[in-house]
């Protein structure tokens, strides 16, 4: 398909502009981009967007998307019965006909990461998924919709494990009973890759491990190919995920951050990102008093790759372009927003070889707009998810 006559936003690494310019796409890639002047070959299957404006399509990189419903029956977020569950896997909770898919693809989101809620210190397996498949099937498969899985591990300090596991009279009920879990978890899983490793250079002189879900789950995350998540509102608290993250050699991202602002120099030099939000929510329990609406503009200003996140259902999906504009009223660039919910996340959360930017090679994942993203009265004319094309996200 040939999209021309369009404002392009690439979100590349040189923040690239095309005033009026050309996008075709094959199946569900991006092939070709550039100016409309240097347009040579035409076909009959294209569409003239008269001037509208493009970008990469939305990203939110925090989100429990399909995972909570509107009744206990349909919640299946936290597993709080065990504290320490790194062995679930949250594309078996995910309900893809939950009506905040179609929500999310009308507003632009086309990527979303899932993750389990936050009652246990060791969550579960994050997965970055797409919005909707290629095939525009009505109610698809979680499995056609993944990008990456798992894309993290989950894990949670503060207030919500310890007050979760004091109302059943178990441990943990403090922040020191919290971390404690988490390092006995982290600590078998390094002994239980040596083991495994030892027997699998050498089967002849080392027996096998028995088998364990919860330390086989935490092999990726222990050799370093996917990061945690570390759910973390307080200064204190990020520390304590940082430290965690430098006893045990783990790649780290930091889930909300919410007083991050006031410790950037620690998070710059050991996170990967932060990922901040939600910002339109309330101050509703103690570890967001400190809470800044100036959060993403600081720690971004400084530095440090930030993305913003709805936390969705804190706040609804759909308005992660409304958080992107409150940020910018906070003092956020406008460049750096547009960044913190496409490409940004894409790199912090592993996925820009495929998503977050408009180059050749990309995912064909692309919002237009007759206006200015940033305007919160604007609202996108067409998504298009893996090449496909979707008037108002129907």
């Amino acid at each position: 398909m040939l999209i021309k006559n369009i404002k392009i936003f690439t979100m590349n690494d040189n923040n690239d502009i095309i005033d009026n310019g050309y996008i075709v796409t094959e199946k569900e890639k991006i092939v070709d981009l550039g100016k409309m002047d240097e347009l040579t070959e035409l076909t009959n299957d294209s569409i003239d967007m008269n001037g509208a404006s493009v970008y990469p399509g939305f990203i939110d990189a925090h989100t429990h998307l399909g995972v909570f419903g509107e009744t206990s029956e349909e919640s299946d977020g936290n597993e709080d019965s065990d504290p320490i569950t790194p062995q679930l896997n949250v594309i078996d909770a995910i309900n893809t006909n939950n009506p905040y898919f179609k929500k999310a693809i009308r507003a632009g989101v086309t990527t979303v990461l899932v993750s389990p809620g936050s009652t246990n210190p060791v969550g579960g397996q994050i997965a970055a998924i797409k919005t909707a498949s290629s095939s525009g099937v009505k109610r698809p498969r979680i499995d056609d919709l993944i990008i990456k899985s798992p894309a993290a591990i989950k894990f949670s300090l503060g207030e919500n494990p310890k007050t979760t596991y004091s109302d059943k009279e178990q441990m943990p009920v403090t922040r020191m009973a919290v971390a404690a879990l988490i390092r006995e978890i982290l600590e078998k899983a390094k002994r239980y890759e040596k083991q495994l490793s030892q027997y699998q250079k050498e089967p002849d002189k080392y027996d096998e491990p028995e088998y364990d879900q919860k330390l086989e789950s935490l092999l990726p995350l222990i050799k370093r190919q996917i990061p945690a998540h570390f759910h973390a509102h307080t200064a204190d608290d990020i520390h304590t995920a940082l430290r965690l993250a430098r006893e045990y050699n783990l790649r780290i991202i930091i889930v909300h951050g919410t007083e991050g602002y006031e410790i950037c120099d620690s998070i710059k030099n050991e996170a990967e990102g932060v990922l901040s939000g939600p910002i339109l929510t309330d101050v509703s329990k103690p570890e967001l008093r400190n809470m800044s609406d100036s959060s993403a503009a600081i720690m971004s200003e400084y530095g440090i790759p930030t993305a913003i996140i709805t936390d969705h259902p804190e706040t609804p999906v759909n308005y992660l372009l409304i958080c992107a504009a409150a940020a910018v009223r906070a003092g956020m660039k406008r460049t750096d927003a547009l960044r913190a919910v496409t490409v940004t996340p894409a790199k912090i959360c592993g996925i820009s070889d495929r998503v977050g930017s408009i180059e050749k090679g990309k995912d064909a994942d692309l919002v237009f707009y007759k206006g200015d993203a940033l305007d919160i009265i604007e609202t996108p004319q067409y998504t298009m998810i893996s090449g496909k094309l979707m008037k108002n996200g129907n």
